[in-house]
């Protein structure tokens, strides 16, 4: 398998109809002495995107981004939300979390697998709607996540490594961690979109051993 391109604009990282969109976003923010960290694939509406791990470009001046569009807007958000900062990540986040539009959709998923508590607490906020059958948000995270089965399995994954590894202390069961009420929350909008009862990867042992 080839290893993931480094190098990958970061014009990839959205579906193709929003490339001139997303190359009016990428001229606007200040160029960054290192790379993208490898990105990670996901297919958003039938399309294979790349999203970064991390990008270190500093933020835009205000004035730039006040002459994007509000689409355009939306878009740098999401690029932000993979920022090295936890800080800058989370402050783009809030702008984009409430959004169904599907491309957006796998930003806030990768930001419950990783270590932010914060970050896991404004998700969790925001998409508890998300159990509701029929609302746009339930259908548009239910698809994303039917077809990406792989790449949620590793999300599901981290979010019990990290709490394992950094949180059993604030929370000593796993069923008050806040990324256990999201996976929920995504499993529960998946199985409804697939039509059966989506996998729950929690290990067994915290299933049985009183901490889920």
């Amino acid at each position: 398998m080839q290893p993931p391109d480094r190098s990958a604009p970061l014009t990839m990282a959205f579906p193709a109809e929003l490339a001139c969109e997303a190359e009016a976003v990428v001229s606007v923010m200040p160029a960054s002495r290192l790379l993208p960290t490898a990105p990670f694939s996901v297919v958003v509406e039938g399309q294979q995107v790349l999203i970064p791990e991390r990008l270190y470009n500093d933020e835009p001046p205000p004035d730039a981004v006040a002459s994007l569009s509000s689409r355009q807007r939306q878009l740098l958000h999401c690029l932000y939300s993979r920022h090295c900062d936890g800080v800058v990540r989370q402050r783009h986040l809030e702008k984009i979390v409430g959004s169904t539009d599907p491309w957006a959709v796998p930003f806030v998923v990768q930001l419950v697998g990783e270590y932010v508590l914060e970050i896991l607490v404004v998700i969790c906020d925001e998409l508890r709607d998300l159990a509701a059958p029929g609302t746009c948000g339930h259908l548009a995270y239910g698809q994303f996540i039917v077809d990406n089965p792989a790449y949620f399995a590793r999300i599901q994954r981290r979010v019990v490594s990290y709490w394992s590894c950094y949180y059993r202390g604030t929370y000593a069961s796993f069923r008050g961690y806040p990324g256990r009420a999201l996976l929920d929350l995504l499993r529960s909008a998946a199985s409804d979109r697939a039509g059966h009862p989506w996998p729950n990867l929690a290990p067994a042992a915290t299933r049985v051993n009183g901490y889920c």
